[in-house]
């Protein structure tokens, strides 16, 4: 291959009206909400199924606070769409488990059924098959409050926690957030702690309740990995008799388990997994064990999800996480490349801030990956030890590599450390995942209860991607084997029409950006037919108005890529993706550009109402409300770099030390 070395522009291009002054701006307004301790945070905004699946809870808990409760309505309200339904992603169509997760909060809240508000969502979820249509974890909800019947949701057996690394579909080989979700609903599938409402739900069955609308629907041939997984479920509902009447001869073995692993995952944790649903099924589990109100554990539990609410007067909305280090990584890039001083106190904060974060605890990440490395990375929350994940410590090392600290030695040590642990995470085919190594066997989506779209830790491009942006900006080359690998892969997973798939952020304008950026910090030769393929997609999904913008209905149907409203994050990103390519002429670039500036507020932000960031493809997103106005400052330094002929990661001559891998890594 042919490596392109950067070189100056030929001709110094007039630079568009405002740049330096929207550019000074973002940064004047992203160091005006560091917070004090030297970290950055955005809120998480989601749909409204976390407020549904609290009022559930709440009722199901039978302590209900009406002022709370009153808030939380509110807020669901605010969120119905014109039709009656309610979606999982802005601009979104109605979505069945949404509309009747709210249904049903509204309904348990007092709302009138003849209200026409409810009326209307009446109307849409029948049109979308009702309750029967419902995903495993949603009928388990309603199981709990008496809604529906125990025998047709799905079993979630604890035994599969003894299960070991000698049976080829094990406990380990689900993704980590699967099982920190489905250890405590396996414990509550156990004891079943159902709490019987004066209410239910026979209105949103289409055709009345019918047993042939409650059971899972086999396929049609009758040899598949589904069909033998709906008989294994039918035994497990055997079984399960036996295991009521204490003669299942593991499971008060497995229940043993699976109360340790999730109390044990409770510690070095904002919560069971820092995550909303998590956090939620640990503390039902606790409660259906009998742990009292007052145990420390459960009244730990409440108040990690206390920690996601935002209570206003009116309105309550609910955070499915935190994102500090995320976050913090992502604008101390977005400040360092667009100038500002290497020896900024804010710069400085936030790298020693980080470097508290590192996690040194060998985590539920040992069981897939048994290459030996001292323990490190670095997670999304504030705490979350058991479960570091790649993306976050590709993020935090590219922001280590340009911010300094008062003791180099020690950020190189913490630098170092997290470089050879990610790369023991590379899976076979040559791709990085976010959490484990090779959590790829296809067979478990097939389970019954696998209808959260989120079983399996897939490698993926974007996130393969950015640890090539890190090697290339640490002197990696391309001979390297795990490069070599890691480039390999990129080619295979390349559409047709020269994009690539975003799977943590929407979407083809996300992967692709993530692809063009790591391959160009290799020093690969860009000139290539099959990258120029992907400037060109670039170029072709790009508006009128010189943005970009893509929905989330692209994961449903990718004919759908590229289109949707104009937004700043997604117009930063496709810059940087157009930037890669050496040439500050593209009139393509200097239209997102100028979008960007026009779009600019007066005090340096972006305003952003679509989603953009993605959770489970297909059934949870989130709009992380820190991408509009970071992103956005990382395309403005991107292209100012290209006009003076340097490139992204590059390190200033202000004192800083040479690429940290250098120190270790024969160039």
């Amino acid at each position: 291959m042919q490596v392109t070395k950067p070189h100056p522009p030929a001709v110094d291009p007039a630079i568009p009206a405002g740049f330096k002054a929207a550019l000074a701006r973002s940064q004047t307004y992203l160091l005006s909400v560091q917070k004090p301790e030297g970290y950055w945070i955005g809120e998480l905004m989601v749909d409204s199924t976390l407020n549904s699946d609290m009022i559930a809870y709440h009722h199901w808990n039978g302590k209900v606070d009406l002022d709370w409760q009153r808030k939380a309505v509110n807020h669901i309200f605010s969120l119905q769409l014109a039709d009656g339904g309610w979606n999982i992603y802005h601009g979104g169509p109605s979505e069945v488990n949404a509309t009747i997760k709210a249904y049903l909060a509204l309904k348990l809240a007092g709302v009138p059924v003849t209200d026409p508000r409810m009326l209307k969502a009446r109307e849409v979820a029948l049109s979308h098959g009702g309750v029967p249509r419902m995903n495993t974890f949603s009928k388990l909800y309603l199981a709990l409050l008496g809604l529906f019947p125990w025998e047709y949701v799905p079993t979630i057996p604890c035994e599969v926690i003894l299960i070991g690394k000698w049976f080829y579909v094990n406990f380990n080989e689900m993704s980590s957030w699967s099982r920190s979700m489905l250890v405590p609903l396996a414990i509550i599938n156990h004891f079943k702690p159902t709490r019987q409402l004066d209410i239910d739900l026979d209105e949103l069955y289409p055709e009345g309740v019918h047993e042939r609308d409650l059971a899972l629907a086999p396929d049609p041939e009758r040899i598949t990995w589904r069909n033998f997984f709906l008989w294994l479920d039918r035994v497990h509902k055997f079984a399960e008799w036996f295991a009521q009447n204490g003669i299942h001869p593991f499971r008060k073995q497995a229940l043993k388990r699976a109360e340790e692993w999730m109390l044990e995952r409770f510690e070095g944790s904002d919560g069971l997994a820092a995550i909303f649903p998590a956090i939620l099924n640990s503390l039902i589990a606790l409660k259906a064990l009998g742990y009292c109100d007052t145990h420390p554990h459960v009244l730990r539990a409440e108040r990690e999800l206390k920690k996601l609410e935002h209570e206003t007067t009116h309105s309550v909305r609910i955070e499915p996480c935190l994102s500090p280090v995320w976050d913090t990584a992502i604008v101390a890039i977005c400040l360092r490349e667009s100038g500002v001083p290497a020896d900024h106190p804010a710069l400085k904060k936030s790298c020693e801030w980080l470097m508290t974060k590192e996690i040194r605890f060998r985590g539920d990440w040992q069981h897939k990956n048994a290459t030996y490395v001292e323990p490190s990375g670095w997670v999304f929350e504030f705490e979350n030890k058991w479960n570091p994940d790649v993306d976050d410590t590709a993020m935090v090392l590219l922001a280590l590599r340009q911010v300094p600290t008062g003791n180099p030695a020690t950020r190189d040590e913490c630098f170092l450390r997290g470089l050879k642990w990610m790369l023991t995470f590379q899976c076979k085919d040559g791709g990085w995942a976010a959490f484990d190594k090779d959590c790829t066997k296809g067979v478990l989506e097939k389970v019954p209860f696998a209808d959260h779209n989120a079983m399996l830790d897939p490698e993926c491009a974007d996130i393969t991607a950015r640890i090539l942006e890190l090697l290339g900006y640490e002197g990696y080359p391309l001979d390297h084997p795990q490069v070599q690998k890691a480039l390999a892969y990129l080619r295979e997973e390349q559409e047709a029409d020269g994009s690539w798939y975003g799977r943590w952020g929407v979407n083809y304008i996300y992967g692709t950006w993530q692809v063009l950026r790591g391959l160009r910090a290799m020093n690969l030769d860009m000139r290539q037919p099959w990258i120029l393929k992907a400037r060109d997609w670039l170029e072709s999904v790009q508006h009128e108005d010189g943005g970009w913008g893509e929905r989330c209905n692209t994961y449903d149907d990718p004919v759908f890529k590229g289109q949707g409203p104009s937004t700043a994050s997604q117009t930063a990103w496709a810059i940087m993706g157009m930037c890669a390519f050496d040439d500050p002429h593209l009139p393509s670039i200097r239209r997102g550009i100028e979008y960007l500036i026009r779009t600019q507020n007066p005090d340096g932000s972006w305003t952003e109402a679509e989603t953009t960031g993605t959770g489970f493809p297909k059934v949870f997103y989130l709009k992380y409300d820190m991408y509009r106005n970071a992103w956005p400052l990382l395309a403005l330094a991107t292209y100012q770099r290209l006009l003076e002929g340097r490139q992204p990661g590059q390190i200033d001559n202000t004192g800083q030390p040479a690429p940290v891998a250098a120190k270790v890594y024969p160039r």
